[in-house]
């Protein structure tokens, strides 16, 4: 692109989100290729993502597990007035695509999709950390089946009580919505929605959107229809514990990522037997290119 930032020869860019841009970016010091993120004031409220890119950086510069994405270094620009202008946030580049743009067609790799990024995520809870905005977006998948859980913007320490509503309206918890005490559990219904999501193409109701909508301000979780109604290919046990995922009660969801993994394990493990040789039907389970 001819483009440079900071130091960084920019090689392409990756995608956008609220206020920021993430690039591919080479390090001509090191030849290294990384993802860069920058963030750009261009109102004076536009600092809570600036403060948001921080609160990333301190939570994930101690990552190291495979399936969460690290960063090593954050840069921030004042002006001669020491106003905060601009800032970066340098991190592991990963080549793969989020869920939302590349969702795969097989429901074995699908399992085995949710399995890891539930894997990235026990390992943030057992550091006391909540993810807190787990969505088709910030799950990336590459051509080796490789997945890594993104986006720490959002994310907090266990118990923390948000000032405002933060969270994807298709995917957020109902605690995060009412502002109480987020926890593992909320990680697990979000996790649980995009699950519901990938097996199924649609969204679940959530407390957020069913208020927006003007309708009651409560949930019926025995009025979410079981994604093994919707696609029979998935198989019931897989179902079940969506259904658990995304109960309105956080106390009736899994305790922890441990169980919904061994549950995801379990789901694999009787699609395999059931029917070894299957083989997808495009029908069903083409749902990246879905219209919902």
């Amino acid at each position: 692109m001819g483009q440079t930032l900071l130091h960084y020869e920019v090689l392409e860019r990756l995608g956008e989100g609220a206020r920021s841009t993430i690039y591919k970016v080479l390090d001509p010091n090191t030849r290294n290729t990384l993802a860069l993120k920058h963030v750009v004031r261009a109102d004076p409220k536009d600092i809570r993502f600036i403060e948001q890119m921080e609160a990333e950086y301190e939570i994930s510069r101690n990552f190291t597990h495979k399936n969460l994405r690290r960063t090593f270094e954050l840069k921030i620009i004042k002006t001669l007035l020491l106003k905060v202008s601009e800032a970066f946030l340098v991190m592991e580049y990963f080549d793969g695509r989020p869920l939302e743009n590349d969702l795969p067609r097989d429901m074995a790799d699908v399992l085995d999709t949710f399995i890891q990024a539930a894997e990235g995520l026990k390992v943030m809870n057992q550091m006391g950390i909540v993810h807190c905005d787990i969505k088709p977006n910030n799950i990336l998948r590459d051509r080796h089946g490789r997945v890594k859980v993104i986006d720490y913007g959002q994310s907090c320490k266990t118990g923390t009580v948000k000032e405002r509503i933060q969270g994807t309206p298709d995917f957020i918890a109902p605690e995060q919505v009412a502002r109480k005490p987020v926890t593992p559990q909320t990680d697990v219904f979000n996790l649980g929605a995009t699950l519901y999501w990938a097996l199924t193409g649609r969204h679940i109701p959530t407390l957020y959107t069913v208020n927006k909508k003007g309708e009651n301000s409560f949930l019926l979780d025995t009025a979410i229809a079981a994604p093994s109604e919707l696609n029979p290919v998935c198989p019931v046990p897989v179902s079940n514990l969506v259904l658990e995922c995304v109960s309105t009660n956080p106390s009736k969801r899994p305790a922890d990522m441990d169980v919904v993994i061994r549950r995801l394990e379990l789901g694999r493990h009787v699609l395999a037997k059931s029917n070894p040789n299957w083989k997808p039907d495009p029908s069903i389970q083409d749902l990246s290119e879905s219209k919902f």
